[in-house]
């Protein structure tokens, strides 16, 4: 197995857990927090292993340029839960 083949079957791998398992999660806890929730334990703990897992992907996507657009779109996802979590702690605390 060439090195790319073994890339390509991680990329699809990823893309398919991205897709069906973590986005929809991701965008579960981005609706709370519009709707001025707060982050829970679990929703903590899932954060967590997605900023792992990105770390861990980073070098995959930048031997492969056209999975850049979608990762970019899951951190920047990430990013504005994180934002929104921030704020909605910061509200409950006043």
């Amino acid at each position: 197995m060439t090195d790319e083949t073994k890339d390509l079957g991680i990329a699809i791998t990823l893309l398919e857990r991205l897709t069906k398992d973590t986005l929809p999660k991701a965008f579960e806890i981005k609706a709370r927090l519009d709707r001025g929730e707060c982050l829970d334990h679990w929703d903590i703990e899932f954060l967590e292993v997605l900023f792992k897992r990105a770390e861990e992907i980073k070098p995959l996507v930048d031997r492969h340029p056209e999975y850049q657009e979608v990762y970019a779109q899951a951190v920047h996802l990430s990013k504005q839960i994180t934002d929104q979590a921030v704020l909605n702690e910061k509200g409950s605390l006043d």
